[in-house]
């Protein structure tokens, strides 16, 4: 069976030498000494490895079962669940006011990335609920986050997002839900959605649905959606349980993975809601959820590549097979261990350039979600909504990649469920469809993004890029050769790419529609180029200044450099791709296909 080891080391590494959080001037980091984070993640890699993650494969093959109209989680989630409640980690980085601990998102994102590598099944039961939590803080009154929060953060009432309907998906202006105002204030909502997680379960007294409907008489399509609070039980004024709402469970969906998750059809007749946000503007009160959940997807791409990465490492230490090619590494043993070859060094090597690399940009994307949050800067809050389809996008696209690559280090074996290593390939599915299906995050960062307040935060990433290369070069011959000009190079081909969509794109949208995917894939090769120059930067610093521990420092510059050289570079691929431009795409009619 797999195991989890947590990432504290690297973790604690990109948090204090390389973003240097104590130093930031957002409110709360200054308490954040390595000492006080060491101790969190500590003790969260503690619950993960030793409670979640032996529940992740028992998971998977036991599965949710619905029975009678109740939803029963595999055996060990409940207990679990009531583990992960105690020690307040659904409400680690929530307000005080409503019982969480005010830390910082930063060390919420550090700590998420545990929970999902641990057992990412049954972590989005309380990332659902945190995500429906954040909607209501952001867009409901004072007498709904008093009524419904303090419950919420607890985890002793979980939380969804229902979107989807059986005949549309991401275009939500065709949804038949629908919402009828009462006397008293509230609504009757009735509709069916589909794809639920987390839609019904037995490890909470309550589940409040955040549901979108539209308001009979209200505008067509998409400006016609209103966002609502819909409990399955109804809550009196008192704040005890009252009559079950009508929201029931309809069906579990049979998914090729997250089995642990009980993915639901739920059914919506006459149901009481309570209208979140304004009328009619359901979308915006919706995307606090979706904007966070799509960073926490993101993350679950770099969280399914690391626990891969960690068992496929093993498994090459390990297994024996062949003789290295310049001659016997382990002479005494019948055969030297997979990982003297080549072709098994590459591969995981790629795996573990991408996961370091993409745990610093999660971090610092989380850093940026911090000061729009705490400080109120609003240059932080474009810079990540910028960066959020490329984090959700690329992440996990290439996080499934990498899980495929730790399954074939185990060749026939990473093939057979004995092993267990399909689960993360099966699971890291899921990360490049739900939340907007990555071919949406790329249209969303070409169609919109880039032009977001006249092209103001992607010139803002294009001048960070550059400053760091400025402030960096020329210090260290060495340095320079291994990371600034690779980066230089990859961010000059993504200035290419918006410059051609900027030529072109105006007369033909397809041109830059058609290139949509590769530049999501180019900027996220650039992102993560300037995460392993900063990464590059702070262990060169922290050599140059003496450590006990060079080993560590050693490996992460080594492991920069074959980033820098055997990765970045595809960015010349995706800027060719990007400019023979949409006529080869269109070229065929629909019915030539």
């Amino acid at each position: 069976m797999p195991t989890y080891t947590a990432p504290t080391k690297d973790m604690q590494f990109v948090l204090h030498d390389v973003l240097k959080i104590t130093q930031a001037s957002i409110p709360g980091y200054a308490d954040l000494e390595p000492d006080f984070t060491s101790a969190i993640l500590e003790e969260a890699g503690k619950l993960t490895s030793e409670v979640l993650a032996p529940l992740n494969a028992t998971g998977d093959k036991e599965g949710c079962r619905l029975e009678n109209g109740v939803v029963y989680t595999p055996k060990g989630f409940k207990e679990a669940f009531e583990k992960v409640k105690e020690g307040g980690w659904p409400g680690l980085d929530m307000p005080e006011q409503y019982g969480g601990q005010n830390m910082p998102a930063v060390i919420g994102s550090a700590v998420g990335e545990m929970f999902s590598s641990a057992n990412m099944a049954f972590t989005m039961y309380q990332g659902l609920t945190h995500g429906a939590a954040s909607a209501i803080l952001a867009h409901g009154t004072d007498a709904q986050k008093d009524k419904w929060l303090p419950k919420m953060v607890s985890c002793d009432w979980t939380g969804t997002m229902n979107l989807t309907e059986p005949h549309c998906g991401t275009d939500l202006g065709l949804m038949r839900t629908k919402a009828v105002p009462q006397e008293d204030g509230s609504y009757k909502i009735t509709g069916q959605k589909i794809f639920i997680s987390s839609g019904e379960h037995d490890m909470a007294e309550n589940i409040i649905h955040l549901v979108l409907a539209k308001i009979e008489g209200g505008p067509e399509g998409i400006k016609g959606v209103s966002l609502f609070i819909v409990p399955k039980v109804n809550v009196n004024d008192d704040g005890s349980l009252g009559a079950r709402n009508g929201a029931t469970v309809g069906s579990i969906e049979e998914k090729m993975g997250i089995h642990g998750n009980s993915t639901c059809v739920m059914n919506y007749d006459d149901a009481t809601g309570y209208l979140l946000g304004e009328e009619h503007k359901g979308m915006r009160a919706m995307f606090t959820m979706m904007n966070e959940a799509r960073l926490g997807v993101g993350m679950q791409g770099l969280a399914q590549t690391q626990v891969a990465y960690e068992n496929a490492l093993a498994y090459a230490h390990d297994r024996l097979q062949g003789r290295a090619v310049t001659g016997a590494e382990a002479p005494d043993k019948p055969a030297d261990p997979l990982i003297v070859h080549p072709d098994i060094r590459r591969s995981l090597m790629d795996q573990k350039s991408f996961a370091e690399g993409a745990r610093a940009f999660i971090l610092w994307g989380a850093t940026m979600i911090d000061a729009a949050h705490r400080s109120e800067d609003k240059d932080a809050d474009g810079l990540v909504s910028l960066l959020t389809p490329v984090i959700k996008g690329f992440l996990t696209d290439v996080g499934y990649d990498m899980t495929v690559k730790a399954q074939q280090v185990y060749g026939g074996h990473g093939y057979i469920e004995e092993w267990g290593m399909s689960q993360f390939t099966r699971d890291a599915r899921i990360a490049m469809i739900y939340e907007g299906a990555n071919g949406v995050q790329a249209l969303d960062l070409v169609g919109r993004k880039l032009a977001q307040d006249g092209g103001k935060h992607v010139m803002a990433f294009f001048e960070l890029v550059k400053g760091f290369c400025k402030d960096n070069a020329g210090q260290d011959e060495a340095f320079d050769k291994d990371f600034i000009e690779p980066l230089k190079a990859a961010s000059k081909d993504l200035q290419a790419a918006g410059m051609y969509f900027m030529q072109n794109g105006m007369k033909n949208p397809n041109h830059a529609l058609a290139g949509s995917n590769d530049f999501m894939h180019m900027f996220g090769h650039v992102c993560l180029g300037l995460m392993w120059g900063m990464m590059g930067k702070a262990a060169r610093d922290a050599l140059a200044a003496g450590t006990d521990d060079a080993t560590f420092y050693e490996t992460k510059l080594a492991t920069g450099r074959y980033y820098m050289a055997r990765q970045l570079p595809a960015t010349a691929l995706h800027l060719t791709r990007i400019q023979s431009g949409a006529d080869t795409v269109m070229a065929l009619d629909a019915a030539n296909f």
